[in-house]
């Protein structure tokens, strides 16, 4: 069975952390997430995303859910 490439969601917390010159010790306290929780978002390395731990950082930074992730769909060449 061939095996299809659907693209991937990217989370673009490290991104908004630097823009809001925001420390992960900071931002995981203002979350009310733990340090390595927030390590792992914005390392781009969770395997299944939680809509509780989104929302709270959208909370944190102030941000919508489109600032935070993104959809990259596949290079089909």
């Amino acid at each position: 069975m061939k095996e299809i490439n659907f693209g991937e969601i990217r989370i673009k917390l490290e991104d908004i952390r630097k823009a809001q010159n925001i420390s992960i010790n900071k931002l995981a306290f203002r979350a009310e997430l733990q340090r390595s929780q927030v390590r792992s978002y914005c390392n781009n390395t969770v395997q299944r995303l939680d809509t509780a731990v989104l929302a709270r950082l959208c909370y944190a930074l102030d941000c919508k859910i489109t600032d935070l992730i993104e959809y990259i769909p596949p290079n089909n060449e």
